[in-house]
């Protein structure tokens, strides 16, 4: 009896760390100046980073982008955070993403996901879709939708990975 309890503990422990700890999926996508990057070799030096899915029709994915931009010097300097903002807006709407970026003077890397493969490999459903990496490069959380103020949530937990 005992061997079982602890046999499914460790099979429960594995299953749930497993998930958080999953490396990111290999996706081929491109930059706005038209760059192929690879999706598992996204980093931040070791430092953990924010992978936050958008698209330029997306109005709370604009207010999250925005409210984000406004801290993103202090961030950065306080935890060296890196955002990737991805876009999965369709081939036919690329061209508006640039010109969105600029008038909102977004610092971000902005990657285009116009199929929705990273979105969809990473588990997302529905956008505003922020994905949170540690400096190993491991998924730490996931989060769906944007209210006002959840991007302190996601500073938080910046500071949570840098303290571990």
């Amino acid at each position: 009896m005992m061997k079982k309890y602890v046999l499914t503990t460790v099979i429960c422990l594995l299953a749930c760390f497993g998930v958080a700890q999953a490396q990111l999926p290999a996706v081929t996508l491109k930059t706005i100046d038209g760059e192929v990057v690879q999706t598992q070799s996204l980093n931040n030096d070791g430092k953990p980073f924010i992978i936050d899915f958008f698209a330029t029709w997306c109005k709370p994915c604009n207010r999250e982008l925005s409210a984000i931009a406004e801290v993103y010097d202090e961030w950065q300097e306080e935890t060296g955070v890196k955002i990737y903002a991805v876009s999965i807006d369709q081939a036919q709407n690329i061209n508006k993403v640039k010109p969105l970026v600029d008038q909102n003077e977004w610092e971000y890397e902005v990657l285009l996901d116009p199929n929705s493969e990273f979105l969809k490999a990473l588990g997302g459903q529905m956008i505003p879709f922020v994905v949170i990496v540690d400096g190993n490069g491991n998924v730490a959380s996931k989060h769906s939708g944007y209210t006002d103020g959840a991007e302190n949530e996601l500073i938080e937990e910046i500071r949570k990975l840098l303290a571990q």
